[in-house]
């Protein structure tokens, strides 16, 4: 197991499996960057599954057991079970997956079927007219519901629902949206909004700190801090009364890059060791050239020992350096 400068391990992977997304979401893809004239990748740009398969085992030589695919909306790339079929016959030990519920009720069944081991899906509101708005689109968030139902209902556990919560705009949501997560067994995690890349219009004054919201949903119930787990960025309570818990990113107001263990690749093969990077390491070149998967490993740990990332930590100080977008990046 290889560390950074600061002596952090790599132990976590990010995959992006596609740039593209069938939401318009404010924070991360707004409508007026992303519309019909924006350019994204195009199919042969984007790695296979195979080339996905090759940087996954050679990220486990590293130290690698957990692996998230993301996006944009993963569920978007074509049978992405047979993805997960691919990394699962590495021995991983836990492969994850982040959607926002628009394809699940469709494709839950054959993504449990292929041992996709967690869901989390990102749910902002359950106020329609204010989904519509955030989204940027005029989709029934029954649709995300549905796909929710079918998570749980083909056997998916402990799935998780992040909300992102911006002032001005979805703080009124507190409240509801952990009464459902409570009534229907999920796991709720709130974030911070995040100044990733520099189209989401993001401003300090819009971020709704982890320990406000915290003080909200205690108006309503009583919560029991948990002992922090290694290397895990979230924050997690407990109700008092046994209905589940809940879980605060704190990105913004309490910095823990400290912890960090995770790496990062996008769609098109460039590996990122922090989701504010500016540059990645192209792995796409290796991978489609005379390179072989042992090249492919020294790489990735070459870029891992030289990093020394802590850029929320360093946020005042940093803030006007370039910044990969989430929508390339996953979240």
């Amino acid at each position: 197991m290889i560390q950074d400068r600061i002596g952090r391990s790599l132990t976590a992977l990010r995959v992006s499996v596609i740039d593209r997304c069938n939401l318009r979401c404010t924070y991360c893809m707004p409508a007026e960057v992303f519309n019909k004239n924006y350019t994204y990748l195009k199919p042969d740009e984007i790695l296979t599954f195979d080339e996905i398969q090759t940087v996954v085992q050679s990220a486990m030589h590293l130290g690698v057991r957990k692996i998230r695919l993301t996006g944009g909306e993963p569920l978007l790339r074509p049978n992405l079970w047979d993805l997960v079929k691919k990394i699962k016959s590495l021995g991983i030990e836990e492969i994850a997956l982040t959607t926002n519920g628009l394809l699940l009720e469709e494709q839950a069944a054959a993504l449990y079927g292929a041992g996709l081991d967690r869901v989390t899906v990102s749910l902002d509101t359950l106020d329609p007219p204010l989904f519509r708005k955030m989204s940027g689109t005029s989709v029934s968030i029954q649709k995300v519901l549905r796909g929710l139902k079918a998570a749980q209902e083909i056997g998916f556990l402990n799935i998780k629902v992040n909300a992102v919560i911006q002032r001005g705009v979805n703080e009124n949501e507190i409240l509801s949206l952990a009464h459902f997560a409570r009534t229907e067994g999920l796991h709720l995690r709130f974030i911070e909004f995040m100044d990733v890349g520099h189209t989401n219009h993001w401003s300090k004054d819009q971020v709704v700190p982890g320990r406000e919201i915290l003080e909200t949903l205690k108006t309503q119930w009583t919560l029991l801090s948990l002992a922090p787990s290694k290397n895990h960025v979230a924050r997690e309570w407990i109700y008092e009364d046994g209905s589940g818990k809940v879980g605060f990113i704190n990105s913004v107001s309490e910095a823990f890059c400290g912890g960090c263990d995770r790496g990062r690749l996008t769609a098109d093969g460039l590996f990122y060791t922090c989701l504010f990077s500016a540059k990645g390491l192209d792995l796409k070149s290796s991978l489609r050239g005379s390179h072989d998967a042992i090249v492919l490993t020294e790489l990735m740990a070459a870029q891992w020992l030289q990093r020394e990332d802590r850029y929320s930590e360093l946020r005042a100080e940093m803030n006007e350096q370039p910044r990969i977008e989430m929508s390339r990046m996953g979240g």
